[in-house]
């Protein structure tokens, strides 16, 4: 396997997934410059700079923070990268089946969680019993795209064989206005646990690197 790059942060998510941050462009003096640039102003020093995120963050001035960029690679369940892509101000590289059918992984929950009866696309916090042959179903669903790539049939089609809580691996890089949009909608209580998990995990990464940032928001929360 090819080497990865180095990452700045990691986080280990659900089983077997992750979020690294691979790479950042700016910082919480990059959101104060590019909102004095418009006056030809500059730093005014912590304090000062501290109140004017803060403000900005307040009064829905969002465009300086689309200066802060982050870009994550992202180890998920398919049914979680498939939520994740509905955020559409992201850019998106993944990893491709149509090329590739090494390092075949499964999502394994720790429970079941019951349908909630009000919401009918979320589940309640309560976890129920029941008997689901789930590693047989992992088992046959392997077996039997082993034996199709075997035959000789394309990966591209061999692949819609596979589960949904198949791993992939993508990169995703987005601005930091949108990555808090991200947090807000996916850190919720309204949110599938899964995908969560993720927003919880890049959250306590990116609150060390841009912190007055961080904290504006989180105050409006």
């Amino acid at each position: 396997m090819a080497m990865r790059e180095k990452c700045l942060a990691y986080r280990a998510v659900l089983d077997k997934g992750y979020v690294e941050l691979i790479d950042v462009m700016g910082n919480d003096n990059t959101v104060v410059a590019a909102a004095r640039v418009s006056y030809l102003g500059e730093s005014k020093g912590p304090d000062k700079d501290k109140k004017l995120i803060s403000y900005m963050m307040k009064h829905g001035h969002t465009s300086p923070f689309e200066h802060v960029v982050f870009q994550w690679r992202i180890k998920c369940p398919l049914f979680v990268r498939s939520q994740w892509h509905r955020h559409r101000t992201w850019a998106y590289n993944e990893l491709s089946r149509r090329y590739t059918s090494e390092n075949i992984e499964f999502y394994y929950p720790v429970e079941w969680r019951s349908q909630d009866t009000k919401n009918k696309q979320g589940s309640l916090d309560v976890p129920i019993e029941v008997s689901v042959d789930f590693d047989g179903h992992m088992l046959n669903s392997l077996t039997l795209y082993g034996y199709m790539i075997e035959c000789g049939i394309a990966k591209e089609q061999a692949r819609m064989i596979l589960p949904q809580n198949l791993y992939t691996i993508f990169y995703g890089t987005v601005d930091l206005h949108n990555l808090f949009h991200f947090l807000k909608l996916r850190n919720s209580e309204h949110a599938q646990w899964e995908i969560k998990e993720y927003a919880i995990a890049m959250e306590d990464i990116i609150k060390d690197i841009v912190p007055w940032s961080y904290e504006a928001w989180r105050e409006l929360k």
